[in-house]
């Protein structure tokens, strides 16, 4: 780096012909002028300097004498003393800076011969070196040094020299530094080194800039750097700017890219977080490309990636403890250590409750405990249950609830397809729809129960895999289909209500649940084409049964076969003469009569008649 041009550095002067008369007499009178050899060549001298001119402009060397209230008296080696106003010799804590006895510079403003008065300034003196010492330093390009002392239009004043002969320099907004400067406020007070850009004593004009001179160093520095710069390396640079994608960084007079993706192993909310400009900190040479200079580098390279040792350090099975960085739709992501988070899975957060969002239960900055489910270190990734913290009440329902045990709970909610039944905390019974009845046609489970209603049901099943518990309200009642064939055997007379009429038969309720078929081959020896339209939902059916199937849960009926039995018994009464043919002929000829009439009726309408 140059040398630094201190303006107002004072050169120790040589005394007077006035001073060294005044020490070698020591009050002696005028005798003292001669030394023991009478010679009178110290006199001479003294006499010829006692006739000294002086210039206005010249600067001359001086000794302070004594210092007044108002004046510092100076000996310039003249017939009288200057004086300058103590005013120019004020600090800045106010008190004066000079001592009677020390050698000062000064500007001759006036000399009159005729009445021997002397006009000096030390302030003017200072401020004729200052500009002498700006001047050499335009020439030669030499850095000055100054002090930033407030924000005028345009830039900042900068303060070359001492405060009392201080020159100002304009440093405009532009040359303040490599970058812009958002905040140029901050820099005052501060003391710079710049490069001079104009220079004009005359009209009291500077002109200087910082960045000139740090281009100037950081060129020089740039080259050097290029030279020995290698990918891999370790460098220690500086934080010149940060933005949402990385951070830059002067690593000797050239700038790499620091990416957020290369600052931690863990997860980074901004740069700015982790980094301040001006910052000093250790960086990785990533990549190094020698054409356009571009450099990559990185910080969390210098520490060995976490996910080296991650599955030797989060065993599966292993209880670990983190704390949750991120809230997804599917889950919570918690760091269990900078650069390592596992991922808890919705469906893995209770056992019990139906966790519809992670929010209902885990919130940013929670610190959980969960266990190690899955480690996949290639892919980066770790399966979190937290769960599996607690037992899995599932391997207990079996052992409390098994198959057959009669249970009691309260409707929870109703659905098509069945009733869901609270068993314990956050385990519920299905009972299905084909589940609530043996006999009853439901379509639709609110037609029995309502969510609050307390009831009894068997267990069914319990799927421990699928989490499923299945529950039976009929079962509580014996299958009544197990007794049909006992209570309706074959050839059996039985009469019902007709339920439904379809054009293959009659349906007819012979109890509450049971149900038998009239197919339309068995109404009547006559063809019948269709029932529809002979039997009406409601009405009372006398048949015979001809079939029980008791696991297929069907019961054939027959009204052609009762009228046949009735026919062939009056026939045989009748041939053996028997009193009681009146009786049976008649029931079974009224049966008869009902099916021919609804025959007659079934054909008069598909006539149109």
């Amino acid at each position: 780096m140059e040398k630094v041009v201190e303006p107002t550095q004072q050169q120790a002067p040589t005394a007077t012909a006035g001073q060294a008369a005044a020490s070698s007499n020591n009050g002696r009178g005028k005798e003292g002028f001669f030394d023991e050899a009478g010679d009178m060549g110290q006199f001479e001298d003294l006499f010829e300097e006692s006739f000294k001119t002086f210039q206005a402009g010249e600067t001359i060397k001086g000794k302070v004498v004594r210092i007044d209230k108002e004046h510092v008296m100076v000996d310039v080696g003249y017939k009288s003393e200057g004086r300058i106003p103590v005013s120019e010799f004020m600090g800045e804590d106010g008190e004066v800076t000079v001592s009677p006895g020390d050698t000062i510079e000064i500007l001759v403003e006036h000399w009159n011969p005729l009445d021997g008065r002397l006009t000096i300034s030390h302030s003017k003196a200072l401020r004729r070196q200052i500009w002498n010492d700006i001047s050499r330093a335009y020439e030669e390009g030499s850095p000055v040094r100054g002090t930033i002392s407030s924000r005028v239009k345009g830039g900042l004043s900068v303060v070359l020299g001492e405060k009392r002969g201080e020159v100002k320099a304009f440093l405009p907004f532009s040359q303040v530094d490599i970058r812009p400067v958002s905040d140029p406020d901050r820099l005052i007070g501060e003391v710079i080194d710049c490069l001079i850009l104009k220079c004009n004593q005359k009209r009291e004009n500077v002109v200087v800039s910082r960045r000139a001179l740090m281009e100037k160093e950081r060129d020089e520095k740039k080259k050097q750097t290029l030279l020995s710069l290698k990918e891999g390396e370790t460098r220690e640079g500086i934080i010149k700017n940060i933005t949402d994608y990385g951070v830059f960084v002067d690593i000797g007079g050239i700038d790499g890219l620091l990416h957020v993706t290369d600052i931690s192993w863990g997860r980074i909310e901004h740069p700015s977080k982790c980094f301040h400009v001006g910052d000093h900190i250790k960086v990785k040479v990533l990549s190094y490309t020698p054409e356009n200079e571009k450099v990559s580098l990185g910080v969390k390279q210098l520490t060995e990636d976490p996910w080296v040792r991650a599955a030797e350090k989060y065993p599966v099975t292993e209880r670990v403890e983190g704390k949750v960085v991120s809230i997804t739709d599917y889950g919570a992501f918690v760091e269990l250590e900078e650069g390592i988070e596992g991922l808890v899975h919705v469906s893995e957060m209770s056992w019990t409750k139906r966790i519809r969002h992670p929010s209902q239960l885990l919130k940013a900055g929670d610190r959980v405990q969960a266990v190690v489910l899955k480690v996949d270190p290639d892919a980066k990734r770790i399966s979190l249950g937290l769960k599996q913290i607690e037992p899995n009440p599932w391997d207990l329902v079996e052992e409390r609830y098994p198959v057959g045990t009669v249970i009691e709970g309260t409707v929870k909610n109703v659905a098509d397809f069945g009733v869901f039944i609270g068993i314990e905390e956050g385990i519920d019974g299905l009972v299905h729809v084909s589940d609530l009845s043996w006999s009853k046609k439901i379509n639709h489970p609110g037609e029995l129960y309502k969510k609050g209603d307390r009831i009894q049901a068997v267990v069914l099943n319990v799927d421990k895999e699928k989490e499923r518990f299945s529950l039976g309200v009929k079962q509580l009642h014996p299958d009544p289909w197990t007794t049909v064939a006992e209570r309706y055997p074959i050839g059996g007379i039985v009469t019902g209500k007709v339920t439904n009429v379809t054009d293959f038969g009659v349906f007819v309720e012979i109890e509450e649940g049971i149900e038998g078929l009239i197919h339309v081959s068995e109404l009547s020896s006559s063809k019948v084409k269709t029932p529809v339209g002979m039997f009406e939902v409601g009405s009372d059916v006398t048949a015979k049964i001809i079939h029980v199937a008791p696991l297929e849960r069907r019961i054939g009926l027959s009204v052609k076969r009762i009228n046949e039995d009735s026919e062939r018994s009056y026939f045989e009464e009748y041939s053996s003469g028997g009193g009681k043919r009146g009786a049976a002929t008649l029931g079974s000829l009224l049966q008869e009569e009902l099916v021919q009439q609804g025959i007659a009726r079934s054909k008069a309408e598909g006539r149109g008649e």
